[in-house]
Protein backbone atom coordinates (compact mmCIF):
# COMPACT_ATOMS: atom_id res chain seq x y z
CA UNK A 1 0.00 0.00 0.00
CA UNK A 2 1.09 3.20 -1.00
CA UNK A 3 0.54 6.78 0.43
CA UNK A 4 -0.53 9.48 -1.59
CA UNK A 5 1.45 12.50 -2.02
CA UNK A 6 0.19 15.92 0.06
CA UNK A 7 -2.90 14.00 1.02
CA UNK A 8 -4.35 15.27 4.54
CA UNK A 9 -4.28 12.86 7.57
CA UNK A 10 -1.59 10.36 5.87
CA UNK A 11 -4.22 9.15 3.25
CA UNK A 12 -3.40 5.83 1.67
CA UNK A 13 -4.62 4.26 -0.97
CA UNK A 14 -3.66 1.77 -3.34
CA UNK A 15 -5.97 2.77 -6.21
CA UNK A 16 -4.75 4.76 -9.62
CA UNK A 17 -5.09 8.70 -8.75
CA UNK A 18 -7.34 8.71 -11.55
CA UNK A 19 -10.07 6.65 -10.98
CA UNK A 20 -10.97 9.42 -8.04
CA UNK A 21 -13.25 11.05 -10.82
CA UNK A 22 -15.00 8.02 -12.00
CA UNK A 23 -17.97 7.14 -9.31
CA UNK A 24 -17.50 3.50 -10.42
CA UNK A 25 -20.03 0.60 -9.27
CA UNK A 26 -17.81 -1.87 -8.15
CA UNK A 27 -20.60 -4.80 -9.45
CA UNK A 28 -20.82 -3.49 -12.81
CA UNK A 29 -18.69 -6.24 -14.96
CA UNK A 30 -19.88 -4.97 -18.37
CA UNK A 31 -16.91 -2.70 -19.43
CA UNK A 32 -13.20 -2.68 -18.84
CA UNK A 33 -11.02 0.46 -19.25
CA UNK A 34 -7.29 0.89 -21.01
CA UNK A 35 -5.66 3.89 -19.68
CA UNK A 36 -2.43 4.96 -21.17
CA UNK A 37 -0.21 8.52 -20.51
CA UNK A 38 0.53 10.96 -23.43
CA UNK A 39 4.10 11.17 -25.09
CA UNK A 40 6.16 13.76 -23.03
CA UNK A 41 6.51 15.62 -26.44
CA UNK A 42 2.66 16.34 -25.93
CA UNK A 43 2.56 16.89 -22.14
CA UNK A 44 1.98 20.79 -22.07
CA UNK A 45 -1.43 19.83 -24.25
CA UNK A 46 -3.02 16.86 -22.70
CA UNK A 47 -2.85 14.41 -19.69
CA UNK A 48 -3.38 10.90 -20.49
CA UNK A 49 -6.16 8.62 -22.62
CA UNK A 50 -8.55 5.92 -21.68
CA UNK A 51 -9.90 3.35 -23.86
CA UNK A 52 -13.13 1.63 -22.49
CA UNK A 53 -14.34 -1.47 -24.23
CA UNK A 54 -18.13 -2.61 -23.17
CA UNK A 55 -20.43 -5.43 -23.68
CA UNK A 56 -23.55 -5.01 -22.14
CA UNK A 57 -26.15 -7.81 -22.05
CA UNK A 58 -29.52 -7.08 -24.52
CA UNK A 59 -31.90 -5.06 -22.09
CA UNK A 60 -29.72 -3.94 -19.73
CA UNK A 61 -28.09 -0.53 -19.98
CA UNK A 62 -24.59 0.49 -17.74
CA UNK A 63 -24.24 4.16 -16.81
CA UNK A 64 -20.76 5.59 -16.31
CA UNK A 65 -20.78 8.64 -14.23
CA UNK A 66 -17.64 10.71 -13.51
CA UNK A 67 -16.84 14.17 -11.30
CA UNK A 68 -15.09 15.38 -14.65
CA UNK A 69 -11.62 16.74 -14.29
CA UNK A 70 -11.14 20.74 -15.41
CA UNK A 71 -10.14 19.96 -18.97
CA UNK A 72 -11.95 19.09 -22.59
CA UNK A 73 -12.22 15.86 -24.03
CA UNK A 74 -11.83 14.32 -27.09
CA UNK A 75 -13.54 11.17 -27.90
CA UNK A 76 -13.45 9.07 -31.06
CA UNK A 77 -15.72 5.84 -30.71
CA UNK A 78 -17.67 3.43 -32.63
CA UNK A 79 -20.81 5.67 -33.38
CA UNK A 80 -19.33 9.26 -32.63
CA UNK A 81 -16.86 11.50 -32.43
CA UNK A 82 -16.81 14.44 -30.16
CA UNK A 83 -15.73 17.53 -28.34
CA UNK A 84 -16.74 17.63 -24.37
CA UNK A 85 -16.20 20.76 -22.63
CA UNK A 86 -16.17 21.15 -18.77
CA UNK A 87 -18.97 19.66 -16.86
CA UNK A 88 -20.01 21.60 -13.93
CA UNK A 89 -22.22 19.08 -11.97
CA UNK A 90 -21.96 15.01 -12.79
CA UNK A 91 -20.99 13.52 -16.23
CA UNK A 92 -22.87 10.62 -17.52
CA UNK A 93 -22.77 8.48 -20.33
CA UNK A 94 -24.98 5.23 -20.82
CA UNK A 95 -23.33 2.07 -22.65
CA UNK A 96 -25.51 -0.84 -24.39
CA UNK A 97 -24.76 -3.18 -26.39
CA UNK A 98 -20.98 -3.45 -27.82
CA UNK A 99 -18.59 -0.73 -28.35
CA UNK A 100 -15.64 1.01 -27.70
CA UNK A 101 -14.28 4.57 -27.84
CA UNK A 102 -10.53 6.33 -27.84
CA UNK A 103 -10.66 9.46 -25.42
CA UNK A 104 -7.89 11.73 -24.42
CA UNK A 105 -7.82 13.79 -21.49
CA UNK A 106 -6.35 17.28 -22.58
CA UNK A 107 -4.76 19.52 -20.66
CA UNK A 108 -6.39 23.23 -19.08
CA UNK A 109 -4.71 24.67 -21.73
CA UNK A 110 -5.68 22.76 -24.75
CA UNK A 111 -9.45 23.38 -25.13
CA UNK A 112 -8.92 27.19 -26.08
CA UNK A 113 -6.08 25.90 -28.38
CA UNK A 114 -8.84 23.75 -30.24
CA UNK A 115 -11.81 26.14 -29.74
CA UNK A 116 -9.90 29.38 -30.84
CA UNK A 117 -12.97 30.32 -28.77
CA UNK A 118 -13.56 31.26 -24.62
CA UNK A 119 -14.24 28.07 -23.27
CA UNK A 120 -16.80 28.82 -21.18
CA UNK A 121 -18.60 28.54 -24.61
CA UNK A 122 -18.73 24.83 -24.38
CA UNK A 123 -19.63 24.64 -20.70
CA UNK A 124 -21.70 21.67 -19.92
CA UNK A 125 -22.00 20.70 -23.99
CA UNK A 126 -20.07 18.97 -26.33
CA UNK A 127 -20.06 19.77 -30.50
CA UNK A 128 -18.93 17.12 -33.03
CA UNK A 129 -15.37 16.57 -33.60
CA UNK A 130 -15.92 17.50 -37.44
CA UNK A 131 -16.58 20.93 -36.04
CA UNK A 132 -13.64 22.44 -35.13
CA UNK A 133 -11.52 23.70 -37.79
CA UNK A 134 -8.36 23.20 -36.28
CA UNK A 135 -8.25 19.33 -36.70
CA UNK A 136 -8.69 17.05 -39.40
CA UNK A 137 -11.51 15.05 -37.27
CA UNK A 138 -12.78 13.19 -40.49
CA UNK A 139 -9.35 11.99 -41.39
CA UNK A 140 -8.28 11.13 -37.79
CA UNK A 141 -11.98 9.76 -36.84
CA UNK A 142 -11.33 7.58 -40.41
CA UNK A 143 -8.11 6.26 -38.73
CA UNK A 144 -9.05 5.14 -35.20
CA UNK A 145 -12.04 3.55 -36.81
CA UNK A 146 -10.01 1.39 -39.07
CA UNK A 147 -7.25 0.51 -36.35
CA UNK A 148 -10.27 -0.18 -33.37
CA UNK A 149 -12.91 -1.84 -35.23
CA UNK A 150 -11.60 -5.34 -35.86
CA UNK A 151 -10.39 -6.01 -32.09
CA UNK A 152 -10.88 -2.73 -29.85
CA UNK A 153 -9.14 -4.35 -27.19
CA UNK A 154 -6.24 -5.53 -29.23
CA UNK A 155 -3.20 -3.72 -27.09
CA UNK A 156 -1.70 -3.07 -30.66
CA UNK A 157 -4.92 -1.16 -31.80
CA UNK A 158 -5.24 1.13 -29.08
CA UNK A 159 -1.24 2.07 -29.58
CA UNK A 160 -1.56 3.04 -33.01
CA UNK A 161 -5.13 4.53 -32.14
CA UNK A 162 -3.26 6.60 -29.73
CA UNK A 163 -0.66 7.59 -32.19
CA UNK A 164 -2.95 8.79 -35.02
CA UNK A 165 -4.47 11.17 -32.17
CA UNK A 166 -1.22 12.26 -31.02
CA UNK A 167 0.00 13.46 -34.08
CA UNK A 168 -3.34 14.88 -35.14
CA UNK A 169 -2.67 17.64 -32.42
CA UNK A 170 1.03 18.02 -32.78
CA UNK A 171 0.59 21.23 -34.62
CA UNK A 172 -0.85 22.92 -31.43
CA UNK A 173 2.46 22.82 -30.60
CA UNK A 174 4.31 24.92 -28.61
CA UNK A 175 1.30 26.13 -25.70
CA UNK A 176 1.22 29.64 -25.81
CA UNK A 177 2.64 31.64 -21.88
CA UNK A 178 -1.05 31.90 -21.04
CA UNK A 179 -1.83 28.10 -21.56
CA UNK A 180 1.07 27.30 -18.99
CA UNK A 181 0.36 29.63 -16.64
CA UNK A 182 -3.74 27.79 -16.19
CA UNK A 183 -1.51 24.69 -16.66
CA UNK A 184 0.10 25.39 -13.52
CA UNK A 185 -2.84 26.96 -11.63
CA UNK A 186 -5.10 23.94 -12.48
CA UNK A 187 -2.20 21.33 -11.56
CA UNK A 188 -1.84 23.38 -8.01
CA UNK A 189 -5.35 23.15 -6.65
CA UNK A 190 -4.93 19.73 -7.82
CA UNK A 191 -2.06 18.60 -5.78
CA UNK A 192 -2.44 21.09 -2.80
CA UNK A 193 -5.09 19.80 -0.71
CA UNK A 194 -4.63 22.34 1.86
CA UNK A 195 -5.49 24.89 -0.94
CA UNK A 196 -9.33 25.93 0.28
CA UNK A 197 -9.50 29.64 -0.47
CA UNK A 198 -9.10 31.36 -3.91
CA UNK A 199 -7.27 34.52 -2.34
CA UNK A 200 -4.84 31.56 -0.95
CA UNK A 201 -4.23 30.47 -4.72
CA UNK A 202 -4.21 34.37 -6.74
CA UNK A 203 -1.54 34.67 -3.66
CA UNK A 204 0.58 31.39 -4.85
CA UNK A 205 0.65 32.81 -8.93
CA UNK A 206 0.68 36.85 -7.84
CA UNK A 207 -2.32 37.53 -10.17
CA UNK A 208 -5.99 39.24 -8.76
CA UNK A 209 -9.06 37.67 -8.46
CA UNK A 210 -10.25 39.24 -11.19
CA UNK A 211 -7.50 38.26 -13.16
CA UNK A 212 -7.67 34.44 -12.58
CA UNK A 213 -11.61 34.26 -12.77
CA UNK A 214 -10.89 35.81 -16.83
CA UNK A 215 -8.19 33.23 -17.50
CA UNK A 216 -10.17 30.27 -16.08
CA UNK A 217 -13.49 30.92 -17.47
CA UNK A 218 -11.64 31.68 -20.94
CA UNK A 219 -9.27 28.33 -20.59
CA UNK A 220 -11.51 26.07 -18.87
CA UNK A 221 -15.16 27.65 -18.96
CA UNK A 222 -15.40 27.44 -14.92
CA UNK A 223 -14.03 29.35 -11.94
CA UNK A 224 -11.29 28.72 -8.88
CA UNK A 225 -13.93 28.10 -6.29
CA UNK A 226 -15.65 25.60 -8.74
CA UNK A 227 -12.32 24.78 -9.06
CA UNK A 228 -11.29 24.43 -5.77
CA UNK A 229 -14.71 22.30 -5.08
CA UNK A 230 -14.77 19.51 -7.32
CA UNK A 231 -11.14 18.42 -5.98
CA UNK A 232 -12.39 18.19 -2.93
CA UNK A 233 -15.46 16.49 -3.95
CA UNK A 234 -13.18 13.47 -6.42
CA UNK A 235 -10.83 13.27 -2.87
CA UNK A 236 -14.08 12.77 -1.09
CA UNK A 237 -15.34 10.42 -3.12
CA UNK A 238 -11.75 8.21 -3.48
CA UNK A 239 -11.91 8.58 0.25
CA UNK A 240 -15.45 6.77 0.71
CA UNK A 241 -14.01 4.02 -0.99
CA UNK A 242 -12.38 2.75 2.00
CA UNK A 243 -13.53 0.41 3.89
CA UNK A 244 -12.82 2.35 7.34
CA UNK A 245 -13.83 5.42 6.07
CA UNK A 246 -15.26 8.07 8.51
CA UNK A 247 -17.61 10.74 6.96
CA UNK A 248 -16.65 13.29 9.99
CA UNK A 249 -13.05 12.71 9.81
CA UNK A 250 -13.26 13.33 5.71
CA UNK A 251 -15.14 16.68 6.06
CA UNK A 252 -12.59 18.11 8.66
CA UNK A 253 -9.44 16.88 6.52
CA UNK A 254 -11.00 18.47 3.28
CA UNK A 255 -12.11 21.70 5.29
CA UNK A 256 -15.76 21.15 5.40
CA UNK A 257 -17.05 23.46 8.08
CA UNK A 258 -18.63 19.97 9.12
CA UNK A 259 -20.17 16.78 7.47
CA UNK A 260 -23.48 17.50 6.91
CA UNK A 261 -21.71 20.83 4.42
CA UNK A 262 -20.11 17.73 2.66
CA UNK A 263 -22.92 15.59 2.29
CA UNK A 264 -24.58 18.31 0.93
CA UNK A 265 -21.95 18.97 -1.33
CA UNK A 266 -21.62 15.63 -2.27
CA UNK A 267 -25.54 15.04 -2.99
CA UNK A 268 -25.32 17.87 -4.91
CA UNK A 269 -23.04 16.82 -7.28
CA UNK A 270 -23.32 13.42 -7.56
CA UNK A 271 -26.89 12.53 -6.50
CA UNK A 272 -26.15 10.61 -4.09
CA UNK A 273 -25.34 10.94 -0.38
CA UNK A 274 -21.84 10.24 0.55
CA UNK A 275 -22.89 7.12 2.70
CA UNK A 276 -24.59 5.38 -0.54
CA UNK A 277 -21.99 6.15 -2.42
CA UNK A 278 -19.71 4.24 0.13
CA UNK A 279 -22.14 1.50 0.62
CA UNK A 280 -21.07 0.65 -3.06
CA UNK A 281 -18.16 -1.22 -1.46
CA UNK A 282 -18.76 -2.45 1.61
Amino acid sequence: MTTAPGRPGGHTSTRDEVERAHLVDPTDRTWSIARASVSPALGDLARRFWIPVWHVPEGRDSEQQVLQYPVCLIVVSNTYARFYGVVSGLSSTVLSGRGWAVGLMLQPAAGHLLTRAPVREMTDRFVDLSSLATIDADGLTAGIRAAMSPDPSSPAAQTEARDLVEAALTHLLPVDDEGLLVNAVVEDVETSPELLRVDDLCARFDVSERTLQRLLHKRIGLGPKWLIRRRRLQEAADRLRDSDADLAGIAAELGYADQAHLTRDFRLATGLTPGEFAARFR
